[in-house]
């Protein structure tokens, strides 16, 4: 990511977010109504226009074209992660953590989590950019969340939490929200080291991407075109696991894979009528702190 700017890949989460929000109440998923308020003039405009159905489809279509099966995956991704974070809050879950938070704007959005402390901790420019749209659209922050600022590469979330009073004794549910694939191979250990940290029974709740599609990316529909356009926006790729290998590496951290699906399963799970190729490399992996 340039260092001026936000991600402009959490940019197209939200686009995707506020477009499912368009959509007819009994034929989607979740409404975002927070997500346009991230997307600049020309995404905002479509999205809005999006309501009429040639607009839609072009749009939707548009997107197939560049980035195959992106909008379905993150639509998808995004219901199962919610499910997963309800059914967290309902098993007695205290707190929610939410690592490189982007544009997620669950806090708001999710009715069980107005009443539980959230901590959203992300990249400084992406997190003052989201502070300040929260102010301009909500006239406040919300009170039940705390947003701290960190680049994952290049600092310490062990000095980070002691800074701030991070309580590691509450059961946490952690979300890690396409970042992994952002980061070094020590980075994304020291934060899984982190995350270990927290209560017996803690969950975390992260996404990554297959680690062949660094090494071949033609082995995936639309990977390498994918890998080129994120090179050009200086948003490179630069970490990936092997599913079969996912288990024994959190096991090292005392977390057990409880369940490990790629866009292919989600997809099939929430949007079984809206069928899309694409972004198979992209996995979401749930598990349990022992």
């Amino acid at each position: 990511m340039k260092a001026e700017k936000t991600s402009r890949t959490a940019q197209y989460m939200a686009l995707f977010r506020a477009l499912e929000t368009k959509r007819d109440v009994n034929d989607r998923l979740f409404s975002d109504p927070y997500a346009i308020d991230f997307l600049d003039s020309k995404l905002r405009f479509a999205t809005r226009l999006s309501k009429f159905a040639p607009v839609k489809n072009y749009i939707q279509n548009t997107i197939q074209k560049k980035i195959p099966g992106a909008f379905s995956s993150g639509i998808a991704r995004t219901k199962y992660i919610d499910d997963l974070l309800q059914d967290a809050i309902q098993n007695g879950i205290k707190q929610v953590l939410i690592l490189g938070a982007g544009f997620d704007t669950r806090p708001l959005r999710l009715d069980f989590l107005k009443s539980i402390p959230v901590i959203e901790i992300d990249h400084p420019n992406t997190s003052n950019f989201k502070i300040q749209i929260y102010k301009n659209s909500l006239g406040q922050l919300p009170e039940n969340v705390q947003f701290l600022q960190i680049d994952f590469n290049q600092q310490n979330l062990d000095q980070l939490a002691v800074q701030n009073d991070i309580n590691f004794s509450l059961p946490t549910a952690v979300i890690w929200e396409g970042v992994t694939n952002y980061l070094s191979a020590d980075a994304v250990k020291s934060t899984f080291e982190f995350i270990s940290k927290f209560a017996k029974n803690s969950i975390v709740i992260f996404t990554y991407v297959h680690k062949e599609i660094l090494e071949n990316p033609k082995s995936f529909l639309g990977g390498e075109k994918l890998l080129k356009d994120l090179n050009e926006l200086e948003e490179q790729w630069t970490f990936g696991f092997l599913p079969n290998e996912l288990s024994d590496y959190l096991n090292q951290f005392d977390i057990k894979l409880i369940e490990d699906l790629g866009a292919n399963e989600y997809r099939e799970r929430f949007l079984p009528n809206r069928s899309e190729k694409g972004y198979e490399f992209y996995r979401t992996a749930f598990g349990i702190k022992q």
